[in-house]
């Protein structure tokens, strides 16, 4: 059996969770660098797989702010929202893809990581088990389906790129799309489906920050509710 693997969004996680130790979520664009930057500033993130009065109601439930879409509301699914969070505020964090692929985890040690906590990430998985899954979340077609996306690969790439052990092809070739990457992140970021879609919107500050490999020592753990930092639960 393989070690390090790698499979894409919700299917991959619900294959592989009951056979790894540990499992990565890697939405780069832009879930996995909200939480992150969260985090690190001591915040909460609660995931939550869609909007309405559903999350409306998690939120409240559980004593936390509800983000909006980008551009609305104190915090969003742009990075840049989270830059000033509160140590202690709690953030439901609605997305259908990085969010609703962590409620699909059922490892022992869930964890989301981006090109930003790369390294880190690596690092603690590494000390959590052996079996590592790397998830990257993909983006949607307006159809619904699963969109692979660059920006993840890059991600669960980078991630894996930091670990050793029996690696899949499909975790091999994640790492070598990193490493072709590597000295152009912002530039691949911003070329890619993903960000030129931001950029069109106005968020290209978003992939920029996205873009910031090994820029913060932050990883965060799912706890089954919310992600809190590694630290914060004596990991």
């Amino acid at each position: 059996m393989f070690d390090l693997r790698c499979e894409w969004g919700e299917a991959g996680i619900v294959a592989l969770a009951p056979v790894s130790d540990v499992v990565v979520v890697v939405d780069v664009l832009s879930f996995s660098t909200c939480v992150d930057i969260a985090v690190s500033r001591g915040g909460e993130v609660l995931p939550y797989s869609s909007k309405g009065s559903g999350a409306e109601k998690f939120a409240e439930e559980h004593g936390a702010a509800l983000a909006g879409a980008r551009g609305e509301g104190h915090h969003s699914l742009s990075p840049l929202t989270f830059l000033d969070i509160d140590p202690g505020t709690r953030v439901v964090l609605p997305s259908p893809n990085g969010a609703m692929v962590s409620l699909a985890s059922r490892a022992r040690t869930t964890l989301t990581g981006c090109l930003r906590n790369a390294a880190a990430v690596a690092r603690v998985g590494a000390e959590r088990g052996r079996r590592i899954a790397v998830i990257p979340a993909g983006e949607r077609w307006p159809d619904g389906a699963l969109r692979p996306s660059l920006e993840d690969w890059l991600g669960a790439g980078a991630i894996l790129s930091y670990l050793s052990g029996h690696a899949s092809p499909e975790a091999r070739a994640a790492v070598a799309a990193f490493r072709e990457h590597r000295g152009g992140l912002e530039e691949a970021l911003l070329e890619c489906e993903s960000g030129r879609e931001l950029e069109a919107w106005g968020y290209r500050e978003d992939v920029r920050v996205a873009a910031m490999l090994d820029a913060s020592g932050s990883v965060p753990v799912f706890d089954g509710v919310a992600y809190r930092i590694a630290s914060a639960l004596g990991l």
